[in-house]
């Protein structure tokens, strides 16, 4: 079985990045170690997890990593939340499967933010999204 295990991210001040993920979505710190000479911090976010490595992009702006998607079943409170704590975030759209938000998180990581409805999500992909049933 092949499954994705994390985002492996760059941070320019890994003690903030850590408060944003901890902070906005409740993460909580699994692994905090040195290896490879750099402070290594995985977190577990939900059922995802992200690796954060303690040294700045090595290129301006978005870099590699177009968004990192995080799906929710608390939208607008999510959305309110990170707000909150000063970070940018656009308005909730609503598409005809899911509505989202996107945030910019540090170092400007593009965050996207959905809930799917799950009376829209195809059985083949409810597994997928987590959704046992249409409501």
């Amino acid at each position: 079985m092949i499954n994705m295990h994390h985002a492996h991210l760059m941070a320019s001040d890994i003690e903030a990045t850590i408060a944003f993920w901890r902070d906005g979505f409740d993460a909580e710190v699994a692994y905090d170690i040195t290896f490879a000479g750099a402070r290594n911090v995985f977190l577990r976010v939900g059922t995802g997890h992200i690796h954060l490595y303690d040294q700045a992009p090595k290129t301006a702006g978005q870099g590699t990593v177009h968004h990192v998607g995080i799906q929710t079943d608390e939208l607008e409170a999510v959305v309110e939340r990170v707000r909150a704590l000063g970070w940018s975030v656009t308005d909730i759209r609503t598409e005809p499967t899911a509505a989202y938000a996107m945030a910019k998180g540090p170092d400007n990581l593009l965050i996207e933010i959905f809930q799917p409805d799950p009376a829209q999500v195809p059985p083949h992909l409810r597994e997928f999204f987590g959704v046992s049933s249409a409501s």
